[in-house]
């Protein structure tokens, strides 16, 4: 059971990181919406392998990053229920990997993946090319993707993400 100093540690950190994730979207906003994304907040989807505290802080972080889209509140809804949905499945996934990077490498191979539900909005409400967006949007995933592993790979050597 916690103690009421390790759950507002929690929120602390929670908060942290859904406003480093709007910080990072909206300091490089001309890239971080559209058929051709390089979100850098994306870097933190790998975070949700180490404790679901960080599923909800990323999924917060893009429900308020996401009232800046031109896509409006479709962005905000289910550009947000796509973030829940990779992180989630990336943490569960992740309980299955023994090592740190056989759990990150898990969380860049479904938030890559998981891009089809970006090109699907992108179809649906601008009419983008699906198959084409899919791979533009892909592919920026998977460069901060991997760009996010190494960094928090890295980091983790002196920060216990699991607290």
């Amino acid at each position: 059971m916690q103690n009421s100093h390790e759950k507002t540690v929690g929120i602390i950190k929670t908060g942290l990181v859904a406003a480093l994730y709007v910080v990072l979207t909206l300091t490089a906003s001309g890239m971080a919406y559209g058929p051709i994304q390089f979100r850098l907040s994306e870097t933190l989807n790998n975070l949700a392998v180490f404790n679901k505290r960080y599923i909800w802080a990323i999924t917060i972080g893009c429900v308020i990053a996401n009232l800046w889209s031109s896509l409006g509140v479709v962005d905000v809804i289910f550009g947000s229920l796509g973030s829940l949905m990779m992180t989630s499945i990336s943490y569960w996934l992740s309980k299955y990997a023994k090592t740190t990077v056989g759990k990150l490498t898990i969380s860049v191979v479904v938030c890559t993946i998981s891009m089809w539900s970006v090109a699907l909005e992108l179809y649906l409400v601008s009419h983008a090319p699906f198959w084409e967006t899919y791979l533009t949007v892909a592919a920026g995933e998977l460069v901060v993707s991997v760009l996010g592993a190494i960094i928090i790979k890295i980091v983790s050597l002196r920060v216990d993400f699991k607290k």
